[in-house]
């Protein structure tokens, strides 16, 4: 099994923590507007997040930066998520309408530019797609999770292809990202994953946890003009077997149980 750390340890992290959502806050109140200067506090957001957990960041295959915006898709494990995409990729994100209602957490994602969306009216999808296409246009990034839920991270669940029209509608690259967790050891671990477990119980298991390093894989850029056979449903098809795949890389690292 993974090793714990000591009470204080989770104590100090949780006020590390504490104190990272305090200045974030803070500090998502004071921006001008600019696009440069939403990036640099979304980055920060996402570093100051993962460095109050002692989490470490490794970027395998590293991201291509488009000219433009880019729709930036990936697998779905926890709440870290966006804290570590964010670090390395600023942009903004298409959530869940659940985590608009979280203290704090809630009023700043919508500061840092989150759309929330209910995943259970299709009525949302064609405004959402609008208001994507209008920030890709714009030259902003993008990212959801097209599997729209978490997974426990030993593979991945089926892609939703409804919100891919958007970079059909504007010819934007979609980036696919792929995260994978590891323990002290280097083995695969699904602890901190939010599969079926209440916000309270996730950061509980991820502050007792000894390391979590947090793997990003960003796979080649996909233009949908260069598919002009592929609909929303071909260029979603091709991102979940990407992704897919880096999934399934190093599957055999799980720790045992």
């Amino acid at each position: 099994m993974s090793e714990k750390i000591a009470l204080c340890g989770r104590f100090r992290r949780l006020c590390r923590l504490s104190a990272w959502l305090w200045r974030t806050f803070c500090s998502l109140r004071k921006l001008d507007g600019s696009r440069e200067a939403a990036n640099r506090a979304v980055m920060d957001l996402g570093k100051g997040a993962l460095a109050a957990l002692d989490i470490e960041l490794e970027i395998g295959t590293p991201p291509q930066r488009p000219l433009g915006g880019a729709l930036v898709v990936a697998n779905h494990v926890s709440w870290l998520d966006i804290f570590a995409m964010s670090a390395v990729y600023p942009s903004s994100f298409i959530a869940k309408q659940e985590i608009s209602k979280w203290p704090l957490l809630g009023k700043m994602g919508k500061q840092a530019g989150t759309v929330f969306i209910n995943r259970n009216s299709r009525r949302d999808i064609e405004p959402i797609n609008q208001a994507i296409a209008a920030a890709l246009k714009e030259g902003k990034n993008v990212s959801f999770f097209p599997e729209a839920r978490t997974s426990s991270g030993r593979g991945i669940l089926p892609f939703k292809a409804a919100l891919f029209q958007s970079a059909i509608d504007t010819d934007a690259p979609i980036q696919a990202v792929t995260l994978r967790y590891y323990d002290e050891a280097g083995r695969r671990t699904d602890i901190p994953s939010y599969a079926d477990v209440n916000l309270p119980t996730s950061l509980n298991r991820i502050v007792a946890m000894k390391k979590i390093r947090i793997r990003l894989d960003f796979e080649p850029l996909l233009r949908p003009s260069e598919f002009p056979d592929c609909d929303r449903f071909g260029l979603k098809d091709k991102a979940e077997a990407a992704i897919g795949k880096r999934v399934a890389e190093d599957a055999a690292k799980f720790e045992q149980v």
